[in-house]
């Protein structure tokens, strides 16, 4: 059974929240700067622009008057004006907490850091935002202050994956975590939500240590969630070995998102948080045009 979070552990959780979320804030704010609202094709009554008309477009969508001052026939697109469902899940297991080094956040704090900042940005676009297995999907400033409360809160389990939930088709589902699980449970976890016509992104947080494995010598490598002690004679001498086993992992990943009509991306904690979050913007608004 997974360890239950101590009192002490849940009010460290909790003094780290308040500067995450201005960290948070400011991280949407930058990314803000590059893309404009929720602009994609759809049935809104915002015009968006006109693009050439192509074989299998419908006669009924073309705009004669704009065809009229041309010799080609042009078809005109509405913006999206429905807002979307978004779900958020940040791995909260204890391996998560670590970092190779004190200038660098710990993998937790990263993935709140995203799963906030992922909110503020969603959530200045008019969109609707929650935490799996929390409150209904809202709008509002209200939202945030919200989330920060119930990730206050210990986490209701150790799961380093999302657990099953029914979520209405056409939603959308962020997970965020190191996804260091074998790939036949990650798999699961997608498909069982794919199955219900959610669309979503696995976003996966690395400290640069896991990737480089930067150590040389007799190293003891002490598991951080129970799974006791492997003593390394010699790191240098298994590193390549231990490159092409995450490289396989990472392309077993990357897999099972396309299978499942999802995205896949990386994130190091040593890169600014602003780049995954461009990432995440471009993938949670569907392919919106900004």
């Amino acid at each position: 059974m997974p360890a239950t979070p101590s009192r002490h552990e849940a009010e460290a959780l909790a003094g780290r929240l308040p500067p995450l979320l201005v960290a948070a804030e400011r991280v949407a704010a930058t990314v803000a700067q590059g893309v404009h609202g929720r602009r994609r094709e759809g049935v809104g009554s915002s015009f968006w622009q006109f693009r050439a008309y192509t074989p299998g477009d419908a006669a009924t969508s073309i705009d004669w008057r704009q065809t009229a001052k041309s010799d080609r026939a042009f078809i005109r697109q509405n913006e999206w004006d429905a807002a979307q469902s978004v779900w958020l899940w940040a791995d909260r297991s204890e391996s998560m907490d670590w970092h190779s080094r004190r200038d660098l956040p710990t993998k937790s704090e990263r993935a709140l850091l995203l799963v906030l900042a992922a909110a503020a940005l969603l959530l200045r676009g008019g969109e609707h935002v929650a935490l799996l297995g929390g409150a209904r999907p809202a709008a509002g400033g209200a939202v945030l202050d919200r989330l920060v409360h119930d990730l206050e809160r210990p986490a209701p389990s150790a799961a380093s994956l999302p657990p099953p939930a029914p979520l209405p088709r056409h939603g959308a589902l962020l997970v965020v975590g190191d996804l260091l699980s074998p790939l036949d449970e990650v798999a699961r976890a997608v498909n069982g939500f794919a199955s219900q016509g959610v669309r979503g992104h696995l976003l996966q947080i690395l400290d640069p240590a896991e990737e480089a494995l930067p150590f040389d010598g007799r190293v003891r490598f002490e598991g951080l969630e129970h799974e006791g002690a492997t003593l390394i004679d010699r790191v240098d001498a298994i590193r390549a070995a231990y490159g092409t086993r995450l490289a396989a992992h990472r392309d077993g990943l990357a897999a099972i998102a396309r299978n499942a009509g999802w995205s896949f991306a990386v994130h190091r904690t040593d890169q600014p948080p602003t780049s995954a979050l461009l990432v995440l913007h471009g993938a949670l608004s569907g392919g919106r045009r900004c």
